[in-house]
């Protein structure tokens, strides 16, 4: 319960009618979700604009319009809010609502194409082994400590975000590591949160169904590190291309981390890495880890510097990443009896396929095959679909295009797009297979003692989603039904 004027501060308001000593029990941005005293925010949303509900909401309960646009009748005891910007209102006022939250915990955010879920979840998973309260905001689940909040989202509404830092505090977190997604960014879900300091791992081709190109996603992802000022910290991958435009306008402190870079201030050298784990050098320290596949090296190494800049201590940060594994969908490696390795990964654009391959590179031997199975999504970015095709097939042996989550769209159509420009070759073999577990079992069938069928695309997730429902399925689950 708050006051509207307490929770008004800082937002840029054009014109208010009425009156601001009002009692808040309730923010939404849903008008169905109004009840009594409740202050409804109005958002244009990608299919569906806000503004055409505020009559709704207030029937329901809403004692307070933020808009853009005042509706043509004004009732009366309802107090409207113009502003220029709804959804930077709504940050700003949630930020208010619960206290600022994100100025009594560390929040760690990051971006990037690839290694947001594997870094925010593995530097969860290394600072409560270490006996530290924190939470976690991410693709595959939101916690808090021990407690599981299920997610709906990469990066939740600012409403929400601010709703579950504030419990977080409530239960004494320290820190929160967050995945910040390009859609995040460009709605605004983490407008008004105080980071501590930002992660950029790495840019390569996806979302571009939502994003106008590659240029307006990279320029998204660079909002992120142009709103940080001089009290934040940004880590860096400094290996990737886009690394120093990411930060050019960055006001803050820069910590550059990679393999090659030579101004990085974190550098791993490789010293054994197969499908049991990874034995690094982080500046000249050892670490051996259970963590397989050789870009979760730049991730080994972001989490390392995060840790060592939250003022974690070295022995117990080497200790406790040793002991870490894979994330749930990403490199996870199942071994069959019969020496058969299969690899489960969520990567589902050019880039991540692309790292998922040059990883397996630098562990197979001549004499083992790679059988791949892939599909794409549908209803997303239909330029990627070649190139994914493209990759899979070059690099793998036997691959098998097949079903991902095809949504609203024909999935031999999304199969044929996947084709589109590849030239067949006499010594790789293509399959189209549209049933994905099928696709499975024939990946299995083809497989030898030793090759290494490699499952991309759907990672953690429990289903998939054909023509507006959620059909279970889970590529682990088929996995070892085949085992059994």
């Amino acid at each position: 319960m708050k006051l509207l004027k307490n929770i008004l501060y800082n937002v840029n308001i054009d014109k208010l009618i009425g009156s601001t000593d009002i009692v808040i029990q309730k923010i939404v941005f849903d008008s169905r979700q109004c009840e009594e005293d409740t202050l409804f925010c109005a958002i244009r949303g990608e299919f569906f604009d806000g503004h055409k509900f505020i009559n709704n909401a207030i029937s329901i309960g809403a004692k307070v319009i933020i808009c853009e646009q005042f509706p043509n009748i004004l009732k009366k005891d309802v107090t409207y809010i113009r502003v220029l910007d709804s959804r930077e209102a709504l940050g700003l006022i949630s930020d208010n609502f619960f206290k600022n939250p994100s100025s009594k915990i560390k929040v760690i955010g990051i971006t990037g194409t690839n290694g947001k879920t594997t870094i925010a979840t593995l530097l969860f998973n290394l600072f409560r082994s270490l006996k530290y309260k924190c939470g976690l905001i991410s693709t595959i689940e939101n916690r808090i400590n021990d407690k599981t909040i299920p997610a709906t989202s990469t990066t939740p509404d600012s409403l929400k975000v601010n709703e579950l830092l504030n419990e977080m505090i409530l239960h004494g977190c320290q820190f929160c590591f967050m995945e910040v997604s390009s859609h995040g960014i460009s709605q605004k879900r983490v407008f008004g949160i105080n980071f501590f300091c930002g992660v950029f791992t790495n840019i390569s081709r996806d979302h571009l169904d939502y994003h106008k190109n590659l240029e307006d996603y990279i320029l998204t992802k660079k909002m992120f590190f142009d709103s940080f000022q001089t009290n934040t910290l940004a880590i860096i991958n400094g290996d990737d291309d886009y690394s120093e435009r990411m930060v050019l306008d960055c006001k803050s402190d820069k910590i550059i981390y990679g393999i090659n870079s030579k101004n990085a201030d974190y550098k791993a050298e490789i010293i054994k890495n197969d499908l049991s784990g990874l034995e690094i050098k982080i500046n000249g320290q050892d670490l051996n880890t259970k963590v397989t596949g050789f870009f979760n090296i730049y991730n080994l190494l972001a989490i390392y510097s995060v840790a060592i800049n939250l003022d974690l201590n070295n022995i117990d940060l080497l200790k406790g990443l040793s002991n870490l594994e894979n994330v749930l969908g990403r490199f996870n490696v199942v071994k069959f009896k019969n020496g058969i390795n299969a690899i489960i990964d969520y990567a589902h654009s050019p880039g991540a396929i692309e790292s998922v391959f040059k990883s397996i590179a630098t562990i197979k031997l001549k004499s083992q095959k790679i059988i791949t199975v892939v599909g794409c999504g549908g209803n997303r970015d239909v330029g990627k679909r070649p190139m994914m095709g493209g990759i899979s097939y070059d690099n793998s042996d036997i691959t098998i295009f097949t079903a991902d989550n095809p949504r609203d769209e024909s999935i031999l159509k999304i199969i044929n797009e996947m084709s589109i420009g590849l030239e067949e070759k006499s010594n790789k073999k293509l399959l189209k297979i549209e049933n994905r577990k099928e696709a499975i079992k024939e990946a299995v069938m083809l497989a030898e003692s030793g090759d290494i069928v490699l499952i991309l695309g759907k990672g953690h997730e429990k289903y998939q989603e054909i023509k507006g429902e959620k059909f279970p399925f889970d590529d682990y689950e088929v996995l070892q039904n085949i085992l059994k």
